[in-house]
Parts: structure tokens; sequence; C-alpha cells
């Protein structure tokens, strides 16, 4: 089990935190998803050998946000 932790840009209010939990959830592997609107963050649990930052970076992005490198 590794964790991650994305800065989100584009998050303005709760229906945005629910959207980007929602799609990362949906990936296999990911364990827990928690959405700081506050802080313009995501940390994810994830099993490393089912996914990687890729596919939560490619989910986030497809949802209509950006990650902040």
């Amino acid at each position: 089990m590794q964790t991650v932790m994305l800065k989100v840009q584009g998050m303005s209010c709760g229906g945005c935190v629910k959207s980007v939990e929602k799609v990362l959830r949906a990936i296999d592997g990911v364990k827990n998803v928690q959405v700081s609107l506050e802080n313009a963050n995501v940390n994810i649990d994830y099993d490393t050998g089912k996914t990687d930052t890729v596919a939560f970076k490619s989910a986030i992005v497809d949802a209509g946000f950006e990650i902040i490198d």
C-alpha cells in the first residue's frame, strides 16, 4: 500500500470534491481517497500492483480539473 498527495486546481465547491472522489474511487486498486477543498489537494491510498499516479492524474484531468506539479 502506498499513499500519494496530488495538488488539484479548479475545485471550488463540495460538488467538485465529490467529482474528484468519484473518479478516483472508480480506479481499481484505490483503497482510500481524501479530498481537501481548502488545501486544494487529494491524498490517495492505493495498491501499487494495480494502479499508479498516471491513472490518477488522467482521471482528475478528464473530470475537468488540473494537476499542479
